[in-house]
Formats: structure tokens, sequence, C-alpha cells
């Protein structure tokens, strides 16, 4: 039983498929679907209904036997034209050939009880002709012959209600049920239509929510591309400046140190030119020794999956540490050193880091303070936070310089005794404070000195 109905079903699948094309769009094809299928049922009524007439007893005049085989020659033929793919004549056949065998019965004086029809034809001409010009040249047909038959008074020698009361009922349910079996099938295409329109919708709206986010995605990537791109661009100028620092700055305080055994050793110098020329030596290497400190925290920072390692530091005993260590720079300058702490006072933070920001803060204090200057170094809590500072009585810093002093620029001046600098330093300060959750600040004015403090949170 299954298989039957299975066949059944691709039967009428092929009967709707007559003539279609992978040119035509979904409601193409299935207007088309509806105009084979009631052209199918037509053509069974145009070859059922002889055959039944056959075997009623009443009289049906021989024109009333032309609109009943009328059906089977019309409909036949569309079914025929639309397999050869010849849709627009087919169409052009049945919307002129139906009204006219229908008005030419009649035409020859009988009454066929077929006059429903007429409001059939109008119904299909408005759903399967699109264009405005062709409905109106089918409706004009199907009311000018309806005209001729129903408004031009003439007198029927056949009246098939009368001859064949039966046949006459027949045609009339046959009316209504080509009728209501018309605007059933465009109703439930439409409906169909319509669910796939709705469907296509929802997977179009899902499928543009995808694009969406794989534009935010690639929006997300370019952002990131850029960013890595200007992150690249500037380590690449900072490789520069570094290699143009590693190359001069560092070879420097080496040749002169070379020199100075070189002259020793070949024209045995005495002690006393020695001890002049150790000076300017010992501010080389002392700046080579903070450069290259610097230059290997920054290369530690700038490693991946560098982290902080806080931990309990009392600050004064490391500003005491930094002093000692830094001692005999100030020294050669004749530079006073002085501390103002308030003892013990602790804070929690990576050691090394604020170590190397107290070294460069100081160094850089002695290096722009003039002979018989001072530097003070202190530290003091406030609030919830210890704020370290260095002062000195220096040359001071103009605002200006003041703005470029934590750029990625690498500013930097030289100090009161020509000393030289990288701008380093400082760009690893704010950086090692930042990471350690505090701030750095400056306070200076041309002539009167610089003050430089931190604050940094307590333990």
């Amino acid at each position: 039983m299954k298989g039957i109905y299975l066949k059944f079903i691709n039967f009428f699948k092929k009967i709707k498929s007559l003539g279609a094309n992978p040119a035509m769009d979904s409601y193409e094809k299935r207007r088309l679907g509806i105009f084979n299928l009631l052209n199918f049922f037509a053509f069974i009524s145009g070859v059922t209904i002889p055959v039944a007439g056959l075997f009623n007893s009443g009289y049906l005049p021989p024109l009333a036997w032309v609109v009943a085989c009328s059906p089977a020659l019309i409909s036949g033929v569309v079914l025929l034209l639309n397999y050869y793919q010849r849709l627009q004549f087919s169409l052009l056949w049945y919307f002129v050939m139906y009204p006219v065998f229908t008005a030419l019965v009649y035409s020859g004086s009988v009454d066929a009880g077929v006059e429903l029809f007429f409001i059939l034809y109008g119904v299909l001409a408005v759903f399967f002709l699109q264009k405005l010009n062709r409905i109106l040249f089918a409706v004009v047909i199907a009311v000018a012959c309806y005209s001729f038959i129903f408004l031009v008074p003439q007198q029927y020698q056949f009246v098939l209600r009368e001859i064949n009361f039966p046949f006459y009922i027949f045609n009339h349910i046959l009316s209504i049920c080509f009728i209501f079996l018309g605007l059933f099938l465009i109703k439930k295409e439409n409906t169909e239509y319509q669910f796939e329109i709705i469907s296509s919708n929802r997977a179009l709206h899902k499928k543009n929510i995808e694009v969406e986010k794989q534009s935010e995605e690639i929006i997300v990537k370019a952002n990131l591309l850029e960013e890595q791109t200007a992150q690249l661009t500037e380590l690449n100028a900072v490789k520069n400046r570094l290699f143009s620092i590693i190359s001069h700055d560092l070879r420097t305080p080496i040749y002169g140190l070379r020199n100075l055994f070189k002259s020793m050793q070949q024209y045995d110098l005495p002690g006393e030119e020695i001890k002049v020329l150790v000076p300017d030596i010992l501010n080389d290497l002392t700046y080579a020794t903070s450069l290259m400190e610097n230059l290997l925290q920054w290369a530690k920072s700038q490693m991946e999956g560098a982290s902080v390692n806080p931990q309990l530091i009392d600050v004064s005993l490391m500003i005491t540490e930094v002093q000692q260590l830094l001692r005999l720079q100030a020294e050669n300058k004749k530079v006073y050193l002085k501390t103002k702490t308030d003892a013990p006072v602790y804070i929690y933070a990576d050691k090394d880091m604020i170590n190397l920001v107290l070294r460069n803060l100081l160094s850089n204090a002695i290096k722009f303070t003039p002979e018989n200057g001072e530097v003070s170094l202190g530290a003091a809590i406030k609030n919830e936070t210890v704020e370290v500072f260095v002062k000195d009585t220096g040359m001071g810093i103009s605002k200006e310089n003041i703005s470029q002093l934590f750029g990625n620029n690498y500013f930097t001046t030289k100090g009161t005794a020509n000393e030289t600098g990288t701008g380093l330093g400082l760009m690893l300060c704010k950086e090692f404070l930042n990471k350690n959750g505090g701030e750095i600040f400056v306070q200076s004015e041309i002539g009167k000195g610089s003050r430089f403090s931190f604050i940094i949170p307590k333990a």
C-alpha cells in the first residue's frame, strides 16, 4: 500500500514539474505546478464525462458533447506545450480557447449550464498571468464571451436543465469544484511559499549573524595585528636605539680604560699622571655600569613571561644601601648626600625593581647636581601608601622637557660635568613602578633643582 502511495505521489510530482527549468525561481515553479494540476484534472474530466454520458439515458445535443470533450482537447494541448517548454503559448491557448469554446456552444442555441467556468477563467488569469496587459487581455476575452452569451438576447433551442437535469447539475457541481480546487491550490502553494520565504529569511538572518560575528572577529584580529605591528615598529626602534648605545656609549669607557693601561705599559706613566686620568675613566665606567644594569633589566622586563615577585621590603634600609653604592659617584663630583627616612618603612613590592628605580633616581640627581650641591633621599608613610623622594639642588628641568622624560623616545641631556645618558633609566622606573602599583612624579624649577618622588602601596 505504501508503495502505491509513493508511486501516486511521484506521478503527481512529475505532472507538476512539466515545463519547469533551472532558470525559474521557486514561485514560478509553484505557479506552473498549479497550472499543470488544473489542466491534468480538466483533461481527466474531459475524458471521463463523455464516457459517462454514453451510459446516460437522457438526450444530449451535439454541442453539449463538444463542451464535455473540450477540456480533454484544450488541457491536453496545454500539458503537451508545457512538456516542450512552450509555457507562454500554453497560457495564451488556455485563456483564449476555454472562453471561446464555451461561447461557441452557447452561440449554437445550447444552454449547457457551464457559465460558472467564466468566473474560474477570470480568477486564474489574475494568478497565472503576471503582466497587467496579459491579465487584461484574458479578462476581456472572458467578459466578451460572457457578455455575448448572456447580455445579447437569444433563444436557446436546447436547454440542458430541461432535457437532462442530472447532467446540468453535474456541470454546475464540476464548475464549483474546479473553482474551489483552483483557489485551494493557489492558497496552499502561497502558504508553502510564504513558509519557504520565512525559513529562508531565518536561515539568512542566522547566516548574517554568523557573518557579523566573523566580521567582528576579523576587526578584532585586524586591531590586534595593528597593535602588534605598532609594537614591532616600536621594538625595532628600541633595538636600533640600543645598538647605537651599545656600539658607542659602552665602547668609550672600555677604550679609555684600555688606553690607560696601554700607556702605563708602554710609557711607564708616573703616579701623578695616572691620578689625573683616573677620575674621567671612573666616570665613564660608572656610567657604563649603570647603563649595563639598565639594559639587562630592560631586557628582562621585555622577556615574555617576566613577572613581578613582590615581597616585604624595608625602604629605609634600601635607601641606605643605594646611597652606599653610589657614594663614590657623589664624592667624585663633591655632591653631599643626605638621608631623611622614618625607620623602618615597609612596602610590598618587587625588590629588584624598586632597587633599580632608587639607583636611577639617585644617579640622575647626582648627575645633574653641580659641585658642592646636595641630594636628599627620604621615605614617609602617607595613608595607605609610602612616598619615596629624591631631591637635588641641581640645574632643574623645563616644563617642556618634563613632558618628554617618561616617553619612549629616550629623552636625555648632559649632566653638569658633561655626563651622558640614554633616557632608558626613567622609562624603566615608570614601567617598574606601574607593575608594582605605584606612580612617579616630578617637580622642578630651572636653576633651583628637582624633586623626583614615587608612591607605592605600603605593606
